[in-house]
């Protein structure tokens, strides 16, 4: 049951750091592949796909040629271009210290490559090849280079390719050595995804960033030990959806609670509703505010009321009181969180509801809030003796756990997940999901997920996935689950054509379920 099954094991999905790409690069060779071959493959493999966009070297190309053997596959790639007939000259702005990519060069001379001696000029319009340092580089980077690469960037006369990692760029961090790296418009890993490059913070310097596949082997890659994958739309393909018996009444079809909205944020309550509502879940109840209550049957007239919640002077919900006349035990998955605000007096008298609901709590928003002011904080996670989700933004994440340190966003999340025995989804730009040994990182995904309201959609329609595949799996649920609901928000956002709000999406969101079920039944 602990196997991953989505997405599988290979190079298009699988992020690693720096070392465990040199582990598996040394690995290759003690097994009999010649250094040289593995240069020639992956210098191959980014000509092609250079050529495949020939309007890049129309003007020319000028590739960048770096001491190490980064070096030496953008010497091959020289090669291959100007031998398919464009105009390419290279510039080392180091002393070549590798044997391999020395004899590359020496090569590129002889065939009547020009070899320049002066530093290029950024305001050429010909193509600039960054193939100075790449998985390697640890330390910072001459400035005058990067300053050099940027004043091309900042001008558009011409574009930048980065071969695996922008040069001053921290391929592990994702993040400048110093204060600035080569800025690309695009950058290509070779091999594998490293895991600077998927980070948040490498957004401004990679560009577009494509994946050179040089052929792996899966038998390595599936004994790599901190599996973290790089998820995108083109997953979705991938992705199936529980399979209920037609015979299967609503009960048995996901029983969903959702605890949300306030006086002073009734919004949240209406849409985490629709998230629920879009995921298809057989039987969804609600607690919310008196003033949501009073109307909500006339939008979401499906939704079942199970109490409401009052609020107190600063127009924050009060849980206590409708906590206390349900029945827990009767729902798959509980949802608390969004819109509730703060009331810190409340959360102590309700807590209790809460650790010892047994089955899956997630958490969000105004929760995930007052667990941070609460005096127990994050100890909260290690009461409850059930399965957890909770769904941060970086603010929120940094208030719940101060003490968890890492590099990165995924560091983070693993981190925490391992700590406090939780799934956590860190929400970003590239949003990751984790548990205790594994990491999905989405990439590539709609940048207007990230706006307000689509959260609490997002809340509700986890709430109601989860409730479906744990009456299908009998209250086994695995985090990839909740990789697999948060990848089909965001492709839900992206394909809202008639307008972007949260209502809206979630249209979206009912369509694609039933589109993913239609599919899987064809």
């Amino acid at each position: 049951m602990n196997e991953i099954v989505w997405p599988t094991i290979d190079s298009e999905h699988l992020i690693v750091d720096s070392k465990q790409m040199l582990i598996l690069e040394k690995e290759m060779f003690s097994d009999g592949m010649p250094q040289e071959s593995l240069m020639e493959k992956a210098g191959i493999q980014i000509s092609r796909w250079l050529l495949n966009k020939k309007p890049l070297l129309k003007n020319g190309i000028t590739v960048f040629i770096g001491p190490g053997h980064n070096g030496g596959d953008g010497a091959v790639i020289a090669r291959e271009l100007f031998l398919k007939g464009f105009h390419v000259q290279v510039w080392c702005p180091f002393p070549i210290k590798k044997t391999l990519t020395n004899n590359h060069l020496n090569y590129l001379t002889s065939i009547g490559v020009t070899k320049l001696v002066e530093t290029p000029d950024a305001n050429g319009k010909e193509l600039w090849i960054d193939a100075v340092f790449g998985n390697n580089q640890i330390r910072k980077v001459d400035n005058k280079l990067i300053k050099l690469f940027n004043q091309k960037f900042q001008n558009k006369y011409g574009k930048v390719v980065s071969i695996d990692i922008p040069t001053g760029l921290c391929p592990d961090r994702g993040k400048p050595f110093l204060d600035n790296s080569v800025k690309a418009n695009y950058t290509l890993a070779i091999g594998l995804h490293k895991i600077g490059l998927t980070q948040d913070s490498a957004l401004p310097f990679i560009g577009e960033l494509h994946h050179i596949d040089i052929g792996l082997p899966i038998n390595k890659l599936s004994k790599v030990e901190k599996k973290i994958f790089r998820v995108t739309y083109k997953d979705l393909k991938n992705i199936n959806l529980p399979s209920l018996p037609k015979n299967s009444n609503k009960y048995k079809r996901g029983r969903t609670l959702l605890i949300a909205g306030s006086e002073k944020y009734p919004g949240a309550a209406h849409l985490a509703l629709k998230g629920a509502i879009s995921s298809g879940a057989g039987f969804i109840s609600a607690i919310l505010p008196e003033l949501v209550a009073e109307s909500f049957w006339q939008v979401s007239p499906e939704i079942v009321l199970k109490g409401t919640m009052q609020s107190n002077q600063n127009g924050h919900a009060s849980l206590l009181s409708a906590l206390k006349n349900i029945d827990l035990s009767k729902y798959d998955s509980l949802a608390v969180g969004p819109g509730i605000g703060i009331d810190n007096d409340d959360w102590q008298k309700s807590k209790d509801y809460l650790l010892g609901f047994e089955g899956l709590l997630i958490l969000d928003a105004d929760a995930l809030n007052r667990i941070s002011e609460s005096k127990l904080g994050s100890k909260f996670f290690l009461e409850r003796k059930f399965k957890t989700w909770i769904t941060p933004h970086s603010k929120e994440f940094s208030r719940l756990f101060p003490n968890i340190k890492s590099e990165t966003n995924v560091g983070l999340a693993l981190n925490a997940a391992k700590e406090f025995n939780i799934s956590v989804l860190l929400k970003g730009a590239n949003s990751i999901v984790a548990d205790n040994k594994k990491a999905w990182q989405l990439f590539g995904t709609d940048a207007h997920t990230a706006r307000a309201g689509l959260g609490d959609l997002l809340t509700g329609f986890i709430g109601g996935c989860s409730a479906i595949d744990l009456s299908y799996f009998e209250d086994y649920i695995k985090t990839e689950s909740l990789a697999k609901y948060v990848l089909l928000h965001s492709f839900a956002a992206s394909k809202c054509k008639k307008g972007s709000n949260a209502l809206l999406i979630g249209d979206q969101l009912s369509k694609l379920m039933r589109k993913i079920k239609a599919r899987q039944m064809s």
